[in-house]
């Protein structure tokens, strides 16, 4: 099995600079999930159950990001995750891991280009829809073609344009709320109706850990971009504290803001998907304020964050083939990197199956249904297994009789941090879908719960067929491959 970091240090463009870092990530949660289903889950849990679950799991986010930069400042390597799993855990486990996740966002690209054609179509109704997602895909496909910085940049911009909307949002809301612009929000009162902020108590709030995670989804990829980073020393640990708080500050304050002026009872709220855009949090608060042509400015909005998130997706699951073939658990050829450092071979089979998946939504739409439940608990099932190969790190680094000083970067509250977002992430895949439990209905069991047995296939495939074992602490390869002569090339 091939050094993925030798070879990376050869063939990657270490080109990626900190604010394409931080971009990254942040553009990677802000998107459907904040401007769209943010008002679902104030209705389900109320506006104090929402605030709740949101600071829990973006809490559990920062603990999970930080313990992904004290692996990825020690060891940059595209694919990152995986590469850990098999390197301090077990090699099944990184095989699963690697394999679960390129599916994951080969399919989540077919489903954002998909969604594409639905955003298009509230300016275009007459126009064809899959003519608008074969233009993404090819758009998607020449800006991860050309090079990492053209990627970088794209979602620089991206990322700026969701900022920007949520800056404005506060500020209007704001405004609304105090009575300087619109009409006043009614929403303040029903914080004391009824049961009060927290509608369902406990089980509400539990729910909405469901969507809260969903949305933080995607804060994974700084990992990724670490074996293309220019300065990963550096610019991994602060992007992480960049986008933890603002993430927190733009998903907290944006529910205050929708919870004082929207009651939680009002049906406005119970929209989740892009296609409800006109029922958008942030489309009724616009309108409240007198903002001429709201709905058409979200959906604008949404639309550049489908398309980041197609991006990202067409980044991630690449970067994560072509660290498998250096591992050796996919072909050499999409080990190979162009004069330009772009996997092209790995490239060409993420668009490819992504494609073919967009097709099957036309030609076989339950075999759409079924390749997008398969991919649904992806996200969560990699926070799991970055939570275990921290926890295994650590203990490994001090057995093998090396010191904290040595890392480069120091994750918060070990052990504390990966324990947490251990339990919380299997709290979230078992509260899924816990109705289909309590009613028997095995059908929507299986379509929720698709990822598990697909994930335990592939780990149980690798694990009998090698006869892997998990790595004693004292054997765990710890070999640092951030060389002191790279480190003062990357100050220079």
């Amino acid at each position: 099995m091939e050094d993925p970091v030798e070879d990376n240090k050869n063939r990657m463009k270490r080109s990626l600079k900190t604010r394409h870092l931080s971009m990254i990530a942040l553009g990677g949660s802000i998107g459907t999930g904040l401007f769209v289903a943010s008002g679902s889950a104030i209705s389900t849990a109320g506006p104090g159950g929402a605030l709740v679950a949101y600071i829990a799991i973006g809490t559990m986010v920062y603990f999970l990001m930080t313990s992904l930069g004290e692996m990825a400042t020690y060891l940059p390597v595209s694919g990152s995750f995986a590469a850990y799993a098999t390197r301090f855990v077990d090699p099944a486990l990184g095989f699963a891991m690697g394999w679960n996740y390129w599916f994951n966002w080969a399919i989540t690209v077919a489903v954002d280009i998909s969604t594409v054609s639905l955003i298009m179509h509230f300016w275009l109704p007459n126009v064809p829809g899959w003519i608008f997602s074969i233009i993404a895909l090819i758009l998607i496909f020449t800006i991860n073609a050309i090079s990492v910085s053209s990627f970088g940049e794209t979602e620089y911009w991206l990322a700026i344009i969701k900022v920007v909307t949520v800056l404005i949002f506060l500020v209007i809301g704001l405004m609304s709320i105090i009575g300087i612009m619109g009409r006043p929000g009614t929403g303040l009162k029903y914080w004391n109706y009824r049961s009060g902020p927290f509608v369902n108590g406990i089980p509400g709030i539990l729910s909405v850990f469901v969507v809260a995670g969903f949305s933080f989804q995607g804060t994974e990829l700084i990992g990724i971009t670490a074996g293309e980073s220019a300065t990963p020393e550096k610019s991994i640990p602060k992007a992480i504290h960049q986008v933890f708080w603002r993430i927190l500050i733009f998903y907290i304050f944006s529910i205050l803001v929708i919870s004082l002026i929207i009651p939680y009872t009002s049906p406005t709220l119970l929209g989740s998907s892009a296609k409800d855009i006109a029922i958008s949090p942030f489309t009724v608060v616009f309108q409240r304020a007198g903002l001429a042509g709201a709905a058409s400015i979200m959906n604008a909005v949404i639309l550049t964050s489908v398309i980041s998130s197609a991006n990202s997706g067409m980044y991630a699951s690449t970067r994560m083939l072509y660290s498998m073939s250096l591992q050796g658990y996919a072909a050499k050829s999409f080990g190979l990197a162009n004069k330009r450092g772009i996997p092209i071979f790995s490239l060409l089979l993420t668009t490819l199956i992504s494609a073919l998946t967009f097709l099957t939504s036309f030609f076989g739409p339950k075999l759409y249904l079924f390749l997008v439940s398969a991919s649904g608990l992806t996200g969560f099932i990699a926070w799991i297994g970055i939570a275990i190969s921290h926890y295994r790190f650590r203990r490994a680094f001090i057995k093998q009789g090396h010191k904290l000083s040595e890392l480069r970067y120091h994750a918060q509250l070990f052990p504390f941090g990966p324990l947490l977002a251990l339990v919380l992430c299997i709290l979230v895949i078992i509260g899924q879908n816990l109705k289909s439990f309590a009613d028997f209905d095995w059908m929507s069991i299986g379509v929720t719960y698709l990822s598990i047995p697909l994930f335990l296939i592939l780990f149980l495939y690798y694990k009998l067929r090698y006869r892997t074992t998990l790595i004693p602490l004292s054997k765990v390869d710890l070999k640092s491959t951030i060389r002191d002569d790279e480190l003062k090339q990357n100050k220079a």
